[in-house]
C-alpha cells in the first residue's frame, strides 16, 4: 500500500512539473526586419518633423499672406528665409535659415546634426543663433533625435546654397549652451500625461514664444508661458498668448475638448487658406494641429500644472 502511495505521489509531482512548464511557455517574440524597423523610424521621424518639433516650419519658404504662414509646397527643408527681413527688430544683423535637405547635409555626420539640434553648435564649431530651439531639443530622447535625423535624410534634396549669416554681435552672447548629452535622454512614459506633456512642450519649443524674454534675450522663467512676446512683421503685428492656467487671462477656463478643438479648427484647410491680413499669427497651426490626440491631451494636462500667471494679452494692436 505504501508503495502504491509513493508511486502515485511521484506521478502527481511529475504532472505538476509538466503543467507548470507548459504554462510558462512564452509566445515567440516577433522579429522586426531591418527594413520594417527603418520604416517605423521614418514614420516617427516624419511625425516629429511635421507635428511636434516642426523643423520645416522655419527651414522652408512660408506664405505669410495666409493664416499661420503655412509652408509653400515644394520648399520643405530648403531654408532661405531672411529672418532679418521677417523679424527685423529681433535679429542683430543678417541671418538666413539654413537648408536642411540632403543636399546641404550630405557632408554632415549624424553626430554633427545631433550636436546642432541639441547643443547649438554647427559642423564648423560655430554657435547657432538661439532662434534655433536647441535648449528645448537638448531634452529630446535619443531615439527621437535619431528618428528626426533619419527623416531629414529622406527629404527631397533642394539645391539651394544659403548665404552665411552676418551678425553684429556673437551668438555666444545669448547665454550658455545646453550642457546635456541627448544620448542619455529617455522619453517619459506616455501613461504619465503630465511628465510626457512637459516633454512635448520642451521639444515643441512652446517656451520660445510663450515665455517673455529677459533683457539678455533669454526666457524669463519667473514668467513661464505667460505670453506677451510681441512680433512685428512687415505685414502684421502679433502678441503671443498667455497659456498658463490663469482663469482671467490664460487657459484656466478651457476644457480639454476646447483645447483640442482649437488645434483642429485652426489647422483646417479652410482656415489655413484664408488671408486674414493684419489679424494673422505666427503660431504654426498647420503643424501642431496635426498632432495626435493623446499628445495634445498630454500637453493640456501639463499646462494645467504650471503656475497660473495673470497677464492680459492683446493679441493684435488696437491702432
Amino acid at each position: 500500500m505504501r508503495k502504491l502511495i509513493f508511486i502515485f505521489s511521484i506521478m502527481a509531482v511529475v504532472t505538476l512539473i509538466i503543467f507548470a512548464c507548459n504554462n510558462n511557455t512564452k509566445e515567440p517574440t516577433a522579429v522586426i526586419s531591418k527594413a520594417d524597423s527603418l520604416k517605423l523610424q521614418l514614420e516617427h521621424g516624419k511625425y516629429l518633423v511635421y507635428s511636434v518639433v516642426n523643423c520645416v516650419d522655419c527651414h522652408s519658404q512660408l506664405d505669410t499672406s495666409k493664416f499661420s504662414a503655412p509652408v509653400v509646397p515644394g520648399t520643405e527643408g530648403g531654408g532661405g528665409i531672411a529672418f532679418h527681413e521677417l523679424l527685423p527688430a529681433d535679429i542683430p544683423g543678417k541671418m538666413w535659415v539654413p537648408n536642411i535637405t540632403p543636399y546641404a547635409l550630405k557632408d554632415w555626420s549624424d553626430d554633427e546634426i545631433a550636436r546642432a539640434m541639441t547643443k547649438g553648435i554647427n559642423k564648423k564649431g560655430d554657435t547657432l543663433f538661439p532662434l534655433m530651439p536647441y535648449h528645448g531639443l537638448s531634452r529630446m530622447a535619443k531615439d527621437d533625435v535619431e528618428a528626426v535625423i533619419a527623416y531629414l535624410r529622406s527629404l527631397k534634396p533642394i539645391e539651394k546654397n544659403i548665404p552665411a549669416r552676418e551678425l553684429f554681435i556673437p551668438a555666444t552672447a545669448f547665454g550658455p549652451l545646453p550642457d546635456v548629452d541627448y544620448k542619455n535622454n529617455t522619453r517619459p512614459d506616455t501613461a504619465d500625461k503630465v511628465k510626457y506633456g512637459e516633454y512635448l512642450v520642451a521639444i515643441a519649443h512652446c517656451t520660445d514664444c510663450h515665455t517673455p524674454l529677459t533683457k539678455e534675450k533669454m526666457p524669463d522663467r519667473s514668467k513661464y508661458l505667460s505670453g506677451g512676446q510681441h512680433f512685428k512683421l512687415p505685414t502684421f503685428e502679433v502678441t503671443v498668448a498667455n497659456i498658463t492656467p490663469d482663469s482671467a487671462t490664460g487657459l484656466g477656463k478651457w476644457t480639454e475638448e476646447m483645447f483640442l478643438t482649437k488645434f483642429r479648427a485652426n489647422s483646417s484647410p479652410e482656415i489655413l487658406s484664408s488671408k486674414p491680413g493684419k489679424f494673422n499669427t505666427l503660431m504654426p497651426w498647420s503643424f501642431y494641429g496635426t498632432m495626435k490626440d493623446n499628445d495634445l491631451k498630454a500637453i493640456y494636462a501639463y499646462l494645467r500644472t504650471v503656475p497660473p500667471l495673470n497677464n492680459k494679452v492683446e493679441k493684435w494692436p488696437t491702432k
